[in-house]
C-alpha cells in the first residue's frame, strides 16, 4: 500500500484561491496516473482531475478553466490550484494514485486522508 500524504487545505472566501499538495514514493511517480477527487458533505466522493506521468491533465466540466492539476515528479509531489472557489468546493480532498486499469476510469488503488477545504460566501 502506497502512502499519499495531502496539505493545502483551507478556509477560503468564494472567489479565493487554494492550492492542494500531495507527497507519495518514487514509484507512484515514476509509474502512475495521479488525481484528486472531493467528497462534499452529504454526497458521495467524485472525481475532479488527473494528470499522467507525461500525458496530459483532465478535469471535471465544472472545474475546467479554474483548476490546474500538476506534477513534480522530482519533488514527488502532486498539486492541484484551484482559483474562483466556489461554495460548492466545500469537501474533504482526496489524492489518489495508481489506476486500476479496468473499465472504470480514475479508479484508483492507492488514497490519501483528505484534506478539507471549506469555502464561504
Amino acid at each position: 500500500q502506497e502512502q499519499l500524504v495531502e496539505s493545502g487545505g483551507g478556509s477560503v472566501q468564494a472567489g479565493g484561491s487554494l492550492r492542494l499538495s500531495c507527497t507519495a514514493s518514487q514509484y507512484v511517480f515514476t509509474w502512475c496516473e495521479m488525481g484528486w477527487y472531493r467528497q462534499a458533505p452529504g454526497k458521495e466522493r467524485e472525481w475532479v482531475s488527473s494528470i499522467r506521468n507525461g500525458g496530459p491533465a483532465s478535469y471535471e466540466d465544472s472545474v475546467k478553466g479554474r483548476f490546474t492539476i500538476s506534477r513534480d515528479n522530482d519533488e514527488k509531489t502532486l498539486y492541484l490550484f484551484m482559483t474562483s472557489l466556489k461554495t460548492d468546493g466545500t469537501g474533504v480532498y482526496y489524492c489518489a494514485a495508481c489506476d486500476r486499469g479496468g473499465f472504470t476510469a480514475h479508479d484508483y488503488r492507492h488514497w490519501g486522508q483528505g484534506t478539507q477545504v471549506t469555502v464561504s460566501s
